[in-house]
């Protein structure tokens, strides 16, 4: 028969307790994401931030530091950044539903936010977390834009004119166009999804004659 072992109770704890101490040892994400302005380093890490960050961290606002001034954080309220309003002229925005405060941080402005996501006039339907928090591109919709925001109905998706070659069938066509012109193809070659063909009488016959031409009559 075999003894059954015996659990080691004293080094389970002690491996719960360490890790309980490296939980407690990380940095929180106000320590981590915290930003010097006028080194533009994070203290954490020493990092600076990119150049082509600079201009918007001096004069935009990150998530958070918005939602700390606001009632209630800012649920139920609408929000979007610079790069949406500046790329894409369908309306891209966050619509708060939920938001939990890191009141460790000075002034409140870390965290994490839920919402429902709505990007280039399409509303997602399942609630997550906001992405980018940190970014100083964030911006509150004002109340009386909040309508025209919603009430955007969204362009019919063209239809699929064309469609790529099969990578065999492609680097063939390529390979014969480089060996007739003497150069490389400047457009990607593309397979019409539909071909408008008139099927009467006169296509036929049409299609006959050049069968004839090609192959000659018979004697």
């Amino acid at each position: 028969m075999v003894k059954k072992r015996q659990p080691r109770l004293i080094a389970e704890m002690a491996r719960k307790i360490r890790a309980y101490r490296e939980l407690k040892s990380r940095p929180r994400e106000s320590q981590k994401y915290a930003l010097d302005y006028e080194t533009l380093r994070r203290p954490h890490t020493g990092k600076m931030l990119p150049v082509l960050a600079w201009q918007d961290v001096r004069r935009e606002t990150r998530l958070f530091s918005l939602l700390a001034g606001m009632r209630m954080f800012g649920v139920g309220r609408m929000f979007t950044r610079k790069s949406w309003l500046e790329q894409d002229p369908e309306p891209g925005y966050w619509q708060i539903t939920k938001v939990k405060v890191d009141y460790t941080a000075e002034n409140m402005d870390h965290g994490k936010a839920w919402g429902i996501l709505t990007q280039k006039g399409k509303q997602e339907s399942e609630v997550k977390e906001v992405d980018k928090a940190i970014y100083h591109d964030w911006r509150l919709i004002p109340k009386h834009m909040e309508q025209q925001f919603k009430e955007f109905k969204p362009l019919p998706e063209p239809p699929v004119r064309y469609v790529p070659y099969p990578p065999l069938l492609r680097a063939m066509m390529l390979a014969q166009f480089k060996k007739a012109h003497g150069s490389a193809a400047t457009e990607e070659p593309a397979l019409p999804s539909r071909r408008d063909v008139l099927l009467n009488k006169d296509y036929f016959r049409e299609q006959e004659k050049a069968a004839q031409r090609k192959e000659g009559t018979p004697v």
